[in-house]
């Protein structure tokens, strides 16, 4: 079918790019590694308008959790255990909810909805109120173990090309994540909005600002 075609000629050219850079991948900026994958389109000022874009059948939403206070993780990280993580602060909850709030006065009612396994993603997309979040380790974070920005982004790119987007998807991961896939340095609580070409090849078409 074309769009398999389309698909697997854009993960090809992926592959080839990155192998010319993953020994040197630590000393490139994550902005030049992700230009291997994104480009970035014009952006819409009507954020009512960028957030309906998901219902156009080629775009999707990643965003960064809601406000958590601090950076990484405390040494005694437990993945499991909520207690030894980093989560949302009474604003980022509220941030969250706000959030899900604007998804459906834009019309974005319901969507599927796939989260890190990190705690306040977790309870950010919760908050959104879209729909039951799903765990998807492919949006876990790297901040701690940075060996895994390649492999893992490759895998989430390709991962990507293969969903079905006629119904909206939000997915809910960290800044590094976002960082390293689109180049952009988002906020807490930022949503970008991703088109995906018939080509395959996936571009920045929205940066919707949330707090």
């Amino acid at each position: 079918m074309p769009q398999t075609t389309h698909s697997t000629s854009a993960l090809s050219r992926l592959k080839q790019q990155l192998s010319t850079v993953t020994k040197q991948f630590w000393q490139l900026p994550l902005l030049v590694f992700s230009c291997l994958i994104f480009t970035t389109g014009s952006l819409q000022a009507d954020e009512t308008a960028a957030l309906k874009s998901l219902k156009s059948g080629n775009h999707f939403a990643i965003m960064r959790h809601a406000l958590a206070p601090g950076m990484g993780d405390p040494s005694n990280f437990d993945l499991q255990d909520c207690s030894t993580q980093r989560n949302l602060s009474q604003r980022g909850i509220d941030q969250a909810v706000n959030i899900g709030k604007r998804f459906r006065d834009s019309g974005i009612t319901e969507a599927q909805v796939f989260t890190s396994e990190w705690c306040r993603c977790i309870d950010t997309a919760k908050y959104l109120d879209l729909n039951t979040p799903i765990e998807l380790p492919l949006i876990s974070s790297f901040f701690e173990t940075r060996e895994q920005a390649s492999p893992q982004t490759l895998s989430l790119n390709a991962w990507l090309l293969k969903q079905d987007l006629s119904k909206p998807i939000v997915l809910v991961t960290h800044q590094v994540n976002i960082t390293a896939l689109t180049g952009v340095f988002p906020a807490s609580g930022e949503i970008i909005i991703v088109k995906r070409e018939e080509d395959g090849t996936l571009t920045v078409a929205n940066r919707v600002q949330t707090d």
